[in-house]
């Protein structure tokens, strides 16, 4: 199956950023968490190829244009939660902005966020619900189930992004591709 978005292209993380792995047979996919870059495209794809930064995620999404930058193969666990058991069975997209930047979700990056979720979801069995499609302020802590936000305390993706609209906008593009 084709990814229904268009991937700008690969912008390799820098391998100690990332667990190389052979998901989904070592470790099933069963959810993907959304993100805020909380800076640039560039900035980030830069970052995540900084051996110092140990962070990652699999894919970046671009304001102004929505183009889909990949940095980690879906096979290989991307260090992106904040909880290495929710890295190991994810899939991490963060999206170019800032959490307290009502623009951050323009149309464009809306569109191909939800096709890309769709795709994934669709291509992993991976059920198009809150519980399976989350934002990182919803990842709980590695050592204390009472604390949210992976270890750092995120709160992205942030009080701008209409979840209501996200999921209904998935639903549809997973019914055109056959998933819904």
């Amino acid at each position: 199956m084709k990814r229904p978005t268009r991937i700008l292209g690969w912008f390799p993380a820098d391998p100690g950023n990332y667990v190389a792995a052979d998901r989904p047979r070592s470790h099933p996919i069963d959810r993907i968490i959304l993100h805020v870059t909380q800076g640039s495209f560039a900035g980030t794809l830069s970052w995540f190829g900084n051996p110092d930064s140990g962070v990652s995620a699999h894919y970046t999404i671009r304001a102004s244009d929505g183009a889909v930058a990949q940095s980690v193969r879906e096979k290989d666990i991307a260090r992106h939660a904040g909880n290495p058991a929710y890295n190991e069975t994810s899939i991490g997209v963060e999206h170019e902005g800032y959490v307290d930047d009502p623009a951050l979700f323009t149309e464009a990056m809306l569109l191909s966020s939800t096709r890309l979720t769709a795709y994934l979801a669709h291509k992993y069995g991976i059920p198009a619900d809150r519980r399976h499609i989350i934002g990182h302020v919803e990842v709980p802590h590695p050592d204390d189930p009472d604390r949210f936000g992976g270890a750092n305390g995120h709160t992205d993706p942030g009080p701008y992004l209409d979840w209501e609209r996200y999921m209904h906008q998935v639903s549809a593009h997973l019914l055109v591709i056959g998933g819904g």
